[in-house]
């Protein structure tokens, strides 16, 4: 059955929209029971490969809600976090605007939300030390063109990293955890958001997209040195971390 939120081609960034308009409501709380919270260890993880130094510039892309953003600059980073989705970002600024934690002191006044899309950034060439996208580039009608853009505004050693579901190599690991994506987690958006298929987008998007293997040798085509690939829960998700080049740096 073809799921109504995914659509190859130009109707999907449509498509997307749509569907993060329907469970932004609901979008954290869902991402905290269909992973049993560990998202939030696999985007402190993110955070923490980015290796933020005081006065870094970072971008996080696909930036939803905010959460790697306001990870980003609790770090000392100022943040520009990008989304397409108006509903997303609203809940980003209303959380901006409510959270004011003694330990990160005035990060949260380095955070900046945008809204655009991952493909054309409205940013100009070199302009990050780090760039992040969180459970993003798999819904971009072209990853490849996204992840063209992380590279594109990215300053000579900068470090560029995606989190994002994975394909396990494991055989049977693939398939249990497949099969949670097909049957348990569409069951999840129907009784938290009442929309089952918001939920079984997420295999259906995995189906079509390459995962961590695919994104490292589109990093390393591209250019990008020190690929390497995290695997986390046995690959079931994953992070793809490179740096761009310095000017006298030999590719690898």
């Amino acid at each position: 059955m073809t799921n109504k939120f995914y659509a190859p081609g130009e109707q999907r960034a449509a498509r997307v929209n749509d569907l993060f308009a329907a469970v932004a409501p609901r979008y954290d709380l869902i991402n905290d029971l269909q992973s049993f919270g560990l998202h939030r260890r696999w985007k402190r993880r993110l955070v923490w490969l980015a290796r933020v130094k005081p006065g870094d510039r970072a971008l996080d892309l696909c930036c939803g809600t905010g959460d790697i953003a306001f990870a980003l600059a609790a770090r000392g980073a100022a943040v520009i976090g990008l989304d397409s989705s108006k509903r997303m970002l609203a809940i980003a600024e209303k959380r901006k605007a409510k959270v004011r934690k003694p330990s990160t002191g005035g990060a949260l006044a380095q955070v900046e939300f945008l809204r655009g899309d991952a493909q054309q950034l409205p940013l100009p060439d070199g302009s990050f030390d780090i760039v992040t996208v969180g459970y993003g580039l798999r819904n971009l009608p072209s990853w490849e063109a996204g992840l063209g853009e992380m590279q594109r505004v990215a300053r000579p050693g900068a470090r560029l990293l995606v989190l994002d579901f994975g394909k396990p190599d494991y055989r049977p690991w693939r398939w249990l955890y497949f099969n949670y994506l097909r049957l348990f987690v569409p069951m999840l958006g129907r009784i938290v958001c009442s929309d089952a298929a918001a939920y079984a987008y997420i295999l259906e998007s995995l189906k079509h997209y390459p995962a961590q293997r695919g994104v490292a040798a589109k990093m390393r085509e591209s250019g990008l040195v020190r690929v390497r690939v995290e695997n986390l829960l046995g690959g079931a998700m994953s992070i793809n971390y490179s740096e761009k080049a310095q000017r006298d740096e030999k590719l690898e």
